[in-house]
């Protein structure tokens, strides 16, 4: 005799809409579909584009501004809130929603990324094309490192002032349960392209019983933090690097840990992310073996991408929201994204240049603003500058995600695709 499980109190939910119906035979690893996020401070329409606030705050723009580019949440950092101004400030404030003022959905990411990377990956992102790396950076690799891994944890090195900490999935989920975010995810270890393939090994399995502490601690403190609390999603983070077996292996592990914990009347995962040091020529292909073993009726967040054709292809295999921090930097540059592709608004072509920056796409800045104008601010070093190349960028990607998802559900999305690469790209 069966028994059916054991209701639980929502965390959060997820509706899928429409599944993405590509033209041609089947095809393996493709599963892209629109859905929505219930969460308790409100909906997330996906596929989403979900800005960084990384300090609790989009680098140059109010939480008003990033309403003004279309935000439906926004995703802020466990490692730096940490580090100041302390997870107990945040929570004492009522979380970073009520501390930022944003008032609707937000994710924090469990600081791992940020305690492995500032000490192990690369120039303070992830390598997404090996044929980018130099030896260099290959021996850079094998230095020391501010960060140190053991099977309890990692301790690491403030980039602020040099102090020594330590992180453990317990730590982890504290750290995220003070700063209250509706979304959080499992503390996991990254990895880079230049690991050995028997340290992934070792990485995935360590990664799965730090996901079952992270588990188990994130059940003890949703107890104990009581029903006056807004009730948050725990995802656990697939790892694996670019093998096969080790990617599939990583996502079954998380998915049985989940099934385990609900079949005992605990909290699963409400979703799963998607991690780890990618080859750009492959994302589409890893993030499918990955979504071939996840539940269909749980949410996937691909972490760290925002290139128009990595998103496409990450859509079309089953990616469900995303987050990055290339709009913003590169928007504080002087870059901005428009429909025939990137440019640099500092270039001297924009000095004398007074049309909008992409008069056809519109929005706020290219209708307000000129590039001559933009062109000054970014050359007399004007904080304005990176204010409105920030809105424009940030307003440009949600809208195309927002477009991807109108044109699933609409059922033109290969024409859309095949536009909007061929334009943005031609050149």
């Amino acid at each position: 005799m069966t028994h059916p499980k054991p209701q639980l109190e929502t965390d959060l939910s997820f509706d899928v809409k429409k599944e993405l119906d590509l033209s041609g035979p089947a095809q393996p690893g493709k599963h892209g579909r629109t859905g929505v996020i219930h969460t308790p401070h409100g909906d997330i329409q996906t596929p989403a584009f979900i800005p960084v606030a990384t300090k609790a705050t989009v680098k140059t723009l109010t939480p008003e501004q990033i309403r003004l580019t279309g935000a439906q949440a926004i995703l802020s950092n466990a490692y730096h809130l940490y580090l100041q101004p302390g997870h107990d400030i945040v929570d004492e404030a009522g979380g970073v929603a009520a501390f930022e003022n944003w008032h609707g959905p937000t994710y924090t990411d469990s600081g791992g990324f940020q305690v492995m990377s500032l000490g192990v990956g690369f120039k303070k992102v992830l390598a997404m094309d090996v044929a980018d790396l130099t030896d260099s950076d290959i021996r850079a690799a094998k230095k020391e490192r501010m960060a140190q891994v053991d099977e309890d944890g990692v301790d690491f090195k403030s980039i602020i002032d040099g102090s020594t900490h330590r992180f453990t999935p317990e730590v982890s989920m504290q750290i995220q349960h003070g700063l209250g975010a509706d979304i959080m995810f499992a503390f996991d270890e990254l990895t880079t392209l230049v690991d050995t393939r028997t340290y992934q090994e070792e990485s995935v399995e360590r990664t799965r019983r730090w996901a079952q502490r992270c588990l188990d601690e994130h059940d003890r403190l949703t107890l104990a933090r009581g029903p006056q609390k807004p009730r948050q999603s725990l995802w656990g983070v697939v790892q694996g690097a670019q093998y096969e077996d080790l990617r599939r292996q990583a996502a079954r592990g998380l998915v049985e840990l989940s099934d385990r914990a609900e079949a005992n009347g605990r909290r699963g995962f409400g979703g799963f992310g998607i991690g780890g040091a990618l080859e750009k020529e492959n994302l589409g292909t890893i993030v499918g073996w990955v979504c071939d073993e996840l539940p269909v009726d749980k949410p996937r967040h691909l972490l760290g991408i925002s290139e128009p054709d990595d998103i496409f292809t990450a859509v079309e295999a089953g990616a469900d929201t995303f987050d990055c921090v290339a709009p913003t930097r590169l928007a504080r540059r002087g870059g901005v994204y428009t429909l025939d592709g990137r440019m640099n608004l500092t270039n001297a072509r924009f000095k004398r240049d007074f049309a909008g920056v992409d008069e056809e796409f519109g929005g706020y800045v290219s209708e307000n603003y000129s590039r001559a104008y933009l062109h000054h601010l970014l050359k007399a070093k004007e904080f304005l500058a990176g204010t409105l190349c920030t809105i424009h960028n940030l307003e440009f990607m949600i809208r195309l995600v927002d477009n991807i998802r109108e044109s699933i559900d609409g059922g033109y999305y290969e024409a859309y695709r095949d536009e909007f690469l061929g334009r943005y790209y031609a050149k």
